[in-house]
């Protein structure tokens, strides 16, 4: 082989956190930094392919079907709209081609310094890369001053006996069907599952979603997982919790699942089965040994928070990276601070600020801890839920099945978790990501004025439930 091509900059991968660790360095160094950036698959990774532009895509497809047919208003009619779901996907599809070209093919070809390679990188030292091609083909070695692994992840699917004989779609192969499934068994009740599952069913899909644990989203307070459900419910989505899938097998009319539950043995049969349980690094072919790189029982590489791993000068950034939250917007921050420390910067991740969403409707989002985990860190906290129906913008619109919770230390009244169910939730989160970040209070939000009648407003009446008996309100209450 070849004496190896020198950058000072190489990194292993091409989605979120590769682009925004490139782009960063150019940007550092006045696009005098050499890059070479290595990977596989379609440019700009799991977000724009596989992840939330496709997936809010169909979502926002099938509310446009779903709520003429179920009007919120008085006085308003149902209304039947009619679609073609192949037409749908075609679009879906469209867009995906046009947002991978817009915001990652032109972009990364306007930076001369960066140089791709389209192959598998795994580490020959703690400086070097050989590149391969899919077949095992030696392309060539690359080594550089620095090392950014931001290799991202692929779908987990659990060892189920019949499961791959019968044929199973996943969050990267849905978006190549092209006809509605008539019926879908979804295994898996997190946010991909309950995204995907309810976007079908908007659709007119039969749905069933088959969850291990004993509630829906456990990242997010329990009140929420259960009002999440009874809607989901109330729209026809059936549940299974505390159970699993012991096996899978095709039969004439399409797929039998048998399930254990903690009722006993079940059978359901759909036309469909869609895996949604998690996902698993892509770092297994790495070879990070020779590079001395930890990773977790997980096979996630493990950093400080400054994203280095225990390996000098090797960094790492996204989906393959060991914590709690994984997200593309996160992602992103973390080749960013990955980058800056290379330029002898001291930036550090702060996941406690970070705030997470699922697209359902109405939306999930949160940032920082629950009740019970500040409860079993610190031994008690503060808390108040504010229902939705007290809040003058969701009556009229006639959403009103939401609440706002907010967890705040009793010690200082500092807000250190806000948790939502609302329509807009994704959007008034970052309210409370400001709030937990920079430390403010319970009066720090009474005090700062809100728009009315809005839904941004149920954050201060959250808060001022704190120090006041909402039942005894007025409007605009200060």
């Amino acid at each position: 082989m070849s004496e190896p091509e020198k950058f000072d900059l190489v990194i292993i991968g091409r989605g979120a956190a590769a682009f925004s660790g490139a782009i960063k360095a150019s940007e550092l160094s006045n696009g005098e930094m050499t890059i070479a950036m290595v990977g596989t698959g379609p440019i700009g990774g799991t977000c724009v392919n596989v992840g939330c532009v496709p997936s809010k895509y169909l979502l926002e497809a099938s509310h446009a079907v779903f709520k003429p047919g179920n009007p919120r208003i008085a006085g308003v009619d149902r209304a039947k709209v009619n679609f073609s779901f192949p037409e749908v996907m075609k679009g879906l599809r469209s867009y995906v081609t046009h947002a991978r070209e817009t915001k990652y093919v032109r972009v990364i070809e306007g930076y001369k310094n960066v140089e791709l390679f389209t192959g598998l990188g795994k580490f020959v030292d703690r400086k070097t890369v050989k590149v391969s091609d899919t077949n095992g083909k030696d392309i060539g070695l690359i080594t550089g001053s620095n090392i950014l692994i931001a290799t991202g992840s692929r779908p987990s699917v659990p060892k189920i006996d019949g499961l791959r004989e019968t044929g199973y779609l996943t969050s990267d192969s849905i978006w190549g069907i092209n006809e509605l499934p008539e019926s879908v068994a979804i295994i898996g009740g997190g946010a991909i599952g309950l995204e995907i599952g309810q976007a079908l069913l908007h659709f007119g899909s039969r749905v069933t979603v088959i969850e291990a644990l004993d509630s829906l989203l456990p990242q997010t307070e329990p009140e929420i997982g259960a009002a999440l459900k009874e809607i989901l419910e109330r729209e026809g989505m059936k549940f299974h919790l505390r159970a699993r899938v012991a096996s899978v097998t095709r039969t004439d009319r399409g797929k039998s699942l048998e399930l254990i539950t903690h009722k006993g043995k079940e059978t359901i049969e759909v036309k469909e089965i869609i895996v949604a349980t998690g996902r698993v690094p892509n770092t297994d072919y790495l070879d990070l040994g020779k590079a001395a790189v930890t990773t977790d029982s997980k096979g996630l590489i493990i950093t400080s928070d400054k994203m280095e791993t225990s390996a000098p000068g090797i960094y790492a950034a996204g989906d393959c990276v060991s914590k709690r939250i994984f997200l593309e917007t996160l992602a992103a921050r973390e080749g960013v601070i990955a980058v800056s420390n290379m330029f002898a910067e001291n930036l550090r991740i702060d996941y406690n600020s970070t705030a997470w969403a699922v697209f359902t409707s109405p939306q999930v989002a949160g940032v920082g801890m629950t009740e019970n985990e500040f409860s079993r860190k610190n031994g008690s906290c503060s808390c108040r839920t504010f229902s939705l129906d007290n809040l003058t913008k969701a009556s009229i619109i006639g959403e009103t099945e939401g609440l706002i919770k907010i967890t705040v230390d009793p010690r200082d009244n500092r807000v250190v978790g806000m948790h939502i169910l609302a329509p807009n939730a994704t959007d008034i989160i970052t309210e409370g990501a400001y709030a937990v970040r920079n430390g403010f209070t319970i009066d720090d939000i009474i005090s700062t004025s809100h728009i009315f009648p809005s839904f941004s407003e149920g954050v201060k009446l959250a808060a001022q439930s704190f120090i006041r008996d909402m039942s005894k309100m007025s409007c605009c209450v200060e």
